[in-house]
């Protein structure tokens, strides 16, 4: 893939001796931002919304927020989907009074944080 694009074009007339002579030059830029390189940022970018929502989680259930709270109901909702794989993986989770340790969050969060490090290095593995 080439990651050079025209930017832009001068033309230049010159006169000499009577010949007019018409002198087009292509200004050429190598892209900052190759494809590949995007493609890892956002997909890095997006894991990592998705590993501070499972972090929030996780503090909220250590700190025993109430469960129908907005925030904690929010936060809750928009995470269960990422953690469903992995209810259940130790048995429930354990109460430490207040709050209640959901090790099956950390699992997802390490899970999720390996598997955005392998896309954005299999996307860019090509790239010196």
């Amino acid at each position: 893939m080439d990651d050079k694009n025209v930017t832009q074009q001068e033309t230049k007339t010159i006169v000499d001796s009577g010949n007019t002579i018409q002198k087009t030059t292509a200004l050429e830029t190598t892209s900052s931002f190759p494809r590949q390189v995007l493609i890892s940022r956002i997909t890095q970018y997006v894991f990592g919304v998705l590993l501070v929502l499972l972090a929030l989680r996780f503090v909220l259930g250590v700190l025993g927020a109430n469960p129908l709270s907005g925030f904690a109901s929010f936060i809750t909702g928009v995470t269960g989907p990422f953690t469903a794989p992995f209810y259940g993986l130790f048995g429930q989770s354990t109460s430490n009074g207040v709050g209640h340790l959901e090790i099956y969050t950390l699992v997802a969060m390490a899970v999720y944080a390996l598997v955005a490090w392998g896309i954005a290095k299999a996307v860019t593995i090509n790239r010196a």
